[in-house]
């Protein structure tokens, strides 16, 4: 006798795709669907009970409800020449409405009450310009929206702005130098100790004014570029 179709919907419903790396922990997310109005028993097998982990891999769907099945390809050495030979199926059955009993049900069943559904496993190892195309596409993205004119002005503000910083660190530089000159001149000139000390803690914290100036003007290009990009 035939056995009944099967009666749970599965998404995806032939195919179970494992993307690596495979050096970790690989998931694939299997749902199955109920849509009778019974309750329905499942289990899920494998061909390769040692490559994977399968959480829950029995249980009972309630009539109309959904479950999410998490099988876990555990790490190994992937050989691309290797096709893949390994299958699933999930075997389910309706739960009789006196159900005490999963385990019990399933070895009373007749086989004409059991169907089954079955999937195979594919491997799919990512290139290796797949990681730099996964990041460019935000800026590329977020940069796609700003119009010409924008990113002129941007650009003439960012522009200035390094000129800006550039003119600083040549005062900085310069005050650094005269900071020099003055300690020389301090050593020669012993009598006017007192003095000249205060003048060179003058120039000290000028010199730190300055440069403390010269990193806010660069956080704030950095601000002005990342604020422009989120619009």
């Amino acid at each position: 006798m035939a056995r009944t179709e099967q009666v749970l919907v599965l998404e995806p419903p032939h195919e179970l795709k494992f993307r690596g790396p495979f050096t970790d922990v690989v998931t694939a997310t299997l749902k199955l669907t109920n849509p009778t109005d019974r309750n329905v028993c499942f289990k899920v097998k494998t061909t390769a009970p040692r490559r994977y982990c399968v959480r829950p891999n029995s249980g009972i769907i309630d009539a109309g409800t959904s479950i999410n099945i998490s099988v876990m390809l555990q790490p190994f050495d992937y050989d691309p020449n290797e096709k893949s030979k390994h299958k699933f199926m999930v075997q389910s059955m309706l739960a009789p409405y006196d159900m005490t009993d999963m385990e019990g049900v399933w070895k009373e069943a007749k086989p004409e009450e059991l169907m089954d559904s079955k999937l195979r496993c594919t491997f799919d190892m990512p290139l290796e310009n797949d990681k730099t195309t996964e990041y460019s596409v935000l800026p590329k993205s977020a940069s796609a929206s700003l119009d010409d004119g924008e990113v002129k002005k941007i650009m003439e503000e960012c522009k200035r702005l390094q000129m800006e910083v550039q003119r600083l660190r040549e005062e900085n530089k310069q005050i650094r130098e005269d900071d020099g000159l003055r300690k020389r001149r301090v050593t020669s000139m012993a009598g006017h100790h007192s003095s000249s000390g205060m003048a060179t803690t003058a120039m000290r914290d000028e010199g730190l004014s300055t440069r403390v100036l010269a990193l806010c003007v660069l956080f704030f290009v950095i601000g002005v570029i990342i604020g422009k990009l989120a619009l």
